[in-house]
């Protein structure tokens, strides 16, 4: 009986993918163990999205040899395709599989086997319309399923390589993603999250008729799923239309993460982001219109080539002024093969953290000020996990806006949805609030 470890690098969409691969295995009679532990064949889903990624993709591929040398070494993904000349060359690498043939793993682990020769698994991910369709109704987790619905992206942000990782948009036909989230309903799933490389683009790419607004009204109708949760989107698709028609279906969580980089429009359009900050706010003040305190998220890149101190602060005001939820910051990272890598006044290390920490700072505040609103409320919560907090079990989950719930309660309530009272911020854990229990919905 064969051994197989696999280890995801990255986003939500790797994430999704390694689950497909994993299932692939179990189906074909693998045995799936630890990655820490000795196996037959080791996968390694690798990113790209920055210099980092690419050196712990390396380290976790040369650590999977050294762990087993007789074993079967897999690099797939989005290192991979931006680097296949390194990785043949790489000797702990024994299979290479690009973006787009994923779903072929067992076929390409059989070749392998008979011929002890690595096939060519890298297409030119730029010049294919494929969507490459691997649905996945086994998850590890089983309250929140992340669904993929799309790949590929055309924005070409200045400080990105994700579209030559991943290709042009490209997605995936309705039908498919409907038949997956019923079968993850029938297998007890109460919450889907929609994601992509590129989720506001999804449907470009097909008649007019299919867009992500049609697919959201479609999949609202399948019994079983309580939430449908939205990925990351960009902010220009947060319109009037748009927002009116999803405050209409109950099962849409009111949690809108809409990727910002920059609160300065000077900064905005050397990222070649394709909209201004007064377009952002609108979107913002368009989700507040009918939603009654939506959890608005967003990322910020903060040390972008020639950002001044004058174009800094106009982040950090823009920052406080919408009031975000949660902020997940990044200090910019100089990606090889992209037009920002190349741009002059590139920012000290030193600056950056400086101005990271004054982001975090604020991002903590603002978050701790949005959670403070909901004490008192009755909300409903889906039940996650158990968790020890401060030596006592709790059992945790979260609200439709994603503030995280602890709840004490000797009933498992694991994939069930509660109704509870927030009482309370936990001291050691100030980003989880106590709950009393009130009733099973």
């Amino acid at each position: 009986m064969k051994k197989a470890a696999l280890h995801n690098l990255g986003c939500k969409v790797n994430a999704y993918e390694t689950e497909a691969m994993q299932q692939r295995l179990k189906e074909n009679g693998y045995v799936i163990v630890p990655f820490t532990e000795e196996a037959d064949v080791y996968i390694i889903n690798t990113c790209t999205v920055t210099n980092i990624a690419d050196r712990k993709s390396r380290q976790m591929l040369h650590r999977a040899k050294k762990r087993n040398p007789n074993a079967i070494v897999v690099a797939a993904g989005c290192y991979v395709q931006t680097a296949k000349e390194t990785c043949e060359a790489d000797e702990s690498v024994d299979i290479i599989i690009g973006n787009n043939r994923k779903k072929d793993i067992i076929q390409i682990l059989e070749e392998y086997q008979a011929k002890k020769k690595n096939t060519d698994t890298i297409i030119d991910i730029n010049h294919t319309k494929e969507y490459e369709d691997m649905p996945v109704t086994q998850m590890e987790n089983h309250t929140r399923a992340y669904i993929k619905i799309q790949d590929g992206c055309n924005q070409f942000c200045t400080y990105c390589v994700i579209p030559y990782a991943r290709g042009r948009v490209r997605s995936r036909d309705a039908e498919s993603i409907k038949m997956e989230v019923q079968k993850l309903a029938e297998a007890g799933f109460k919450e889907i999250v929609l994601t992509g490389i590129h989720l506001s683009s999804y449907g470009i790419d097909k008649e007019e008729t299919c867009t992500l607004l049609t697919l959201i009204k479609q999949l609202h109708t399948i019994a079983g799923i309580e939430r449908i949760r939205l990925g990351s989107l960009e902010p220009k698709i947060i319109t009037e239309d748009f927002v009116k028609s999803i405050s209409s279906l109950q099962k849409v969580c009111p949690h809108f993460h809409l990727s910002l980089q920059s609160g300065s429009d000077t900064v905005l359009k050397r990222m070649n982001r394709r909209y201004t900050s007064e377009e952002y706010e609108k979107g913002c003040q368009i989700l507040r219109k009918y939603y009654k305190n939506p959890a608005i998220t967003t990322d910020i890149i903060t040390g972008f080539p020639g950002e001044t101190e004058e174009e800094f602060q106009e982040t950090y005001a823009f920052a406080k002024r919408i009031a975000f939820y949660d902020m997940h910051i990044f200090k910019y990272s100089r990606r090889e093969g992209t037009k920002a890598a190349a741009m002059e006044q590139q920012i000290p290390e030193q600056t950056k953290t400086e101005r990271s920490d004054q982001l975090l700072t604020l991002a903590e505040k603002l978050s701790e000020e949005y959670r403070k609103r909901f004490i008192g409320q009755e909300m409903d919560i889906l039940i996650e996990e158990t968790e020890t907090i401060e030596g006592e079990q709790y059992q945790v989950g979260h609200t439709c806006e994603y503030i995280k719930v602890a709840v004490k309660e000797k009933e498992n309530l694991c994939g069930k949805i509660i109704r509870v009272r927030l009482k309370e911020r936990i001291k050691e854990r100030m980003e989880i609030i106590y709950g009393d229990v009130l009733y099973l919905i």
